[in-house]
């Protein structure tokens, strides 16, 4: 009996999933079939009621930045004669292959003004670069696909393929069908409109920031890397400084020096006080002294002057090296005031792996790992616990004139994953993470660029 009661509900489940299966192809077919080209209906007749010519389509005006997933297209520019007019999409009656149709036979043509949000999609968008963000690269718009919806043409998809680029240099037969063998859905995409006039901030980053953020840091600096120059100031204005900040930090030193150059002044400024010491001062020490001043004068007083400070040190050592982001606590501090500590400096989380233990003159006199902190009883003193630590091993230090090779040593030496950069009197100065010096010893090694070399 129960053997036949699973039958049953699994042959239901299964029928139950060919139907879906079905419905959604179904959709699809329906779908595809009314796609509508752009590439092919720029140049295609505009008709009214009577089917008399009353132009040829010039482009489409869609609203791009909008609240909508799919932009609704809101006119056309069409020429009537050596004239560009504008045309409401309330006088539209049906967007077909290659062709208008209007609602009536009269037509109120106006001349074209911008607002905020819009896009003329064939100028703007078609053929120009883009970000697909499910598949975290940069592409090309080789045409793009309408289709009605709900009572207005949207929308809705873009064609990157190469038999696409085919289709449009063959005759105009072939260029008003559509060919969607790799079409992205409009709401996986980031594009840039590049004469799209500014309107409020919250409408036209909506779609483009809520994609955006689900990338990594590093994904982010593939795509930074991969985009033309315009296209690049566009993406980092998008995203918030912390988040433009991070990426950058990924990205390769040349592209990163090229990316500071070509962006405003002040806007350079901001991203590289974002950045964590350390990969600031990396990236600073790669412009020329005139332009690493101009962004040093453009930053808030203290992180400029530490900045310069960390800029004193020679690349290859080890205050060259080292990040000034240090967590450090008295001996007499319990372990749940330092832990509290710890989660007020969360936004250093990747520079941060121990905590430095100091005398009342702020010399050196134990470093916790994070781990051992995570493992001790709350109200543990932290001076008894560095000091129960100190038996196993002192601290790894090195002074800053260090050469980074030789630090390495001294970290592999001691199995740890971080060593204090201190100066003379023993009071530390910084710290160097293990890939940090990674990153000095091999800056050959790169990242890995896939997409880049498969496309």
């Amino acid at each position: 009996m129960a053997a036949t009661t699973l039958l049953m509900s699994t042959t239901a489940r299964l029928r139950d999933r060919r139907a879906e299966s079905s419905r959604r192809t179904t959709a699809t077919r329906a779908v595809r079939a009314s796609l509508v080209s752009l590439a092919g209906l720029i140049g295609g007749p505009v008709t009214n009621q009577s089917g008399e010519e009353v132009g040829r389509v010039v482009d489409v005006v869609a609203r791009l930045y909008g609240p909508e997933p799919y932009p609704p297209v809101t006119g056309l520019i069409i020429r009537i004669g050596r004239r560009r007019a504008f045309l409401a999409a309330s006088a539209i009656d049906t967007v077909g292959a290659g062709q208008v149709r209007l609602r009536t036979a009269r037509v109120d043509l106006r001349d074209y003004a911008r607002r905020p949000g819009e896009v003329l999609l064939a100028r703007d968008v078609m053929d120009h670069q883009l970000v697909d963000v499910d598949g975290i690269q940069v592409t090309r718009a080789a045409d793009l696909y309408l289709t009605p919806l709900a009572g207005r043409t949207v929308l809705v998809g873009v064609d990157v393929s190469l038999p696409t680029l085919l289709r449009r240099l063959g005759p105009r037969r072939w260029q008003v069908r559509p060919t969607p063998e790799r079409v992205l859905d409009w709401q996986s995409v980031a594009p840039f409109g590049e004469q799209a006039t500014h309107g409020p901030a919250e409408v036209q980053l909506r779609a483009s920031r809520s994609a955006l953020h689900r990338l990594r840091p590093a994904d982010l600096a593939d795509i930074l890397e991969d985009l033309g120059r315009h296209e690049r100031q566009q993406l980092l204005g998008w995203l918030e400084p912390e988040q433009a900040a991070d990426a950058l930090e990924e990205m390769e030193p040349a592209e990163l020096e090229n990316l500071l150059r070509e962006a405003a002044p002040e806007h350079a400024a901001r991203l590289v006080d974002e950045m964590e010491p350390d990969e600031a001062a990396d990236a600073l020490r790669d412009l020329d002294p005139g332009e690493r001043e101009a962004l040093l004068t453009r930053m808030p007083a203290d992180e400029a002057a530490g900045l310069r400070t960390l800029l004193t040190h020679r690349e290859g050592t080890a205050g060259g090296a080292m990040t000034t982001v240090l967590v450090t606590a008295r001996p007499d501090r319990t372990i749940a005031q330092v832990r509290a500590e710890l989660a007020a400096q969360a936004e250093h989380r990747t520079e941060i792996d121990a905590v430095a233990v100091l005398d009342e003159h702020g010399r050196l006199v134990g470093d916790i790992p994070l781990f051992d902190l995570a493992v001790a009883e709350d109200t543990a003193l932290v001076g008894d616990l560095a000091e129960w630590l100190a038996q196993f091993a002192p601290p790894v230090t090195v002074r800053p004139d260090t050469r980074l090779a030789e630090a390495a040593d001294h970290l592999v030496a001691a199995r740890a994953s971080s060593l204090l950069v201190i100066d003379d009197a023993g009071r530390p100065l910084g710290r160097i993470l293990a890939d940090d010096i990674l990153d000095a010893l091999l800056p050959e090694r790169g990242r890995l660029h896939f997409r880049r070399l498969l496309k």
